[in-house]
């Protein structure tokens, strides 16, 4: 019987680029520098990884379709190193294979990195020239994604008769509080806070969705080694270590739009992936057992979405926890974007799940400055989304101590 990985795997090491218009950099500069930081924190030796994962999605614009570039810009030992891309979700794809590799016994130690170098392209958006198929079709010229995203508001106000003013209020004090955090981050692209009625005076980008309700692109790469806890603690002895609780992924089949059940005021995979997480890590009430987490805040409806989807806002009552504060950093309940978010990191997709889990990771260890770092956490948890909302793939990272 099928048991999962629960604290079969540790995360050795971490490391993460600055994000943001990296004129100065490659896509391979960015993955040295990930690189070069998160095996100084394993504080191991790179002939000690035994195989390696990136984590890229758009090979036309990043660093080409194949793993190459990675075991050549990171001088790797002839080890086996494979590329992987799961839309939004490649940074956690990444991570995930990185932990299989190591639970199955295959190799010791494993590393997972991710990059991507969109900002070159001078679009404001993700290009579509870096997907093809079905994707490039739902995001041509007939949709967008905020426009495709925007629909969760319409849907969830329907569902729960929750006025559309009120749900733009709560948008907007959940962008604010991403501002507020980011601001604080050396590492974010944006960095500067701004107020609530700037936000909602923003220009519309698609109804009910304003500037400030998106995020942006951007460069960047993050990295993660990962190891059995053995041997984790003959490396780190005396050191507190950082164990996987759950790893979980759900890739939606369409079915949400082929039946007359799905009320488009919710992310399917969101629910279905966090209830096997909960189970593979053994949390039986997130709301109380969750410390912080870090979600896929594309837009700020779908950062309000997953609040529900995940468990911890009752359904039809995230507008009155947000307003509450709930979510605030040092708010009445669980932070959420204590680093910023999509919305200060932007979005290089290959790096993004990756980043989330970098925040987690150091959060546990209690690595942050005082007026960012959360007290005694036990439980970080990473939600990211690839996708629209009616087919889509959504991979749940729960990281403990």
């Amino acid at each position: 019987m099928a048991e999962g990985i629960r604290d079969k795997v540790v995360v050795l090491g971490m490391g993460c680029t600055n994000f943001g218009e990296r004129w100065d950099a490659s896509g391979e500069d960015l993955m040295v520098d990930a690189f070069i930081d998160c095996l100084k924190d394993a504080e191991i030796d790179k002939n000690d990884i035994g195989a390696a994962w990136l984590g890229s999605c758009m090979p036309d614009i990043s660093i080409g379709s194949t793993a190459l570039p990675c075991a050549k810009a990171l001088k790797l030992p002839f080890i086996p190193v494979s590329r992987v891309e799961n839309a939004c979700a490649t940074g956690s794809e990444a991570f995930r294979s990185a932990c299989y590799a190591v639970a199955s016994g295959v190799v010791d130690i494993a590393l997972a990195i991710g990059v991507e170098k969109i900002k070159d392209t001078g679009y404001g958006g993700l290009p579509i020239a870096g997907f093809s198929g079905q994707l490039a079709n739902l995001i041509g010229a007939n949709t967008s994604a905020p426009g495709m995203f925007a629909q969760l508001a319409s849907g969830y106000e329907a569902k729960y008769n929750v006025p559309m003013e009120t749900l733009k209020q709560a948008m907007a004090h959940i962008s604010w509080k991403s501002h507020e955090n980011g601001a604080m981050n050396p590492k974010a692209h944006l960095r500067k806070r701004v107020t609530i009625e700037k936000i909602l005076a923003a220009p519309m980008i698609a109804y009910p969705l304003g500037l400030f309700d998106c995020c942006g692109v951007s460069d960047g790469s993050a990295a993660a080694i990962v190891t059995t806890p053995e041997i984790a603690k003959s490396i780190k002895k005396n050191q507190e270590l950082v164990k996987v609780k759950a790893l979980q992924i759900a890739v939606s089949s369409g079915e949400e739009s082929i039946c007359n059940e799905y009320d488009g005021a919710s992310i399917w995979t969101t629910e279905i992936a966090s209830k096997r997480a909960y189970k593979e890590a053994g949390i039986s009430d997130p709301r109380q057992d969750i410390s912080l987490f870090d979600v896929h805040d594309c837009f700020s409806i779908t950062e309000f979405s997953t609040y529900e989807d995940l468990g911890i806002s009752k359904k039809g009552k995230a507008v009155d926890d947000v307003l509450e504060g709930f979510y605030d950093l040092h708010g009445n309940g669980i932070p959420c974007q204590t680093d910023g978010g999509l919305k200060c990191f932007g979005h290089p997709i290959g790096a993004s799940g990756l980043r989330m889990l970098f925040e987690m990771y150091n959060q546990l260890l209690g690595r942050h400055p005082e007026e960012r770092q959360i007290k005694n956490p036990k439980f970080g948890l990473t939600h990211n989304l690839g996708g629209q909302p009616i087919n889509n793939v959504v991979s749940i990272n729960i990281l403990g101590t």
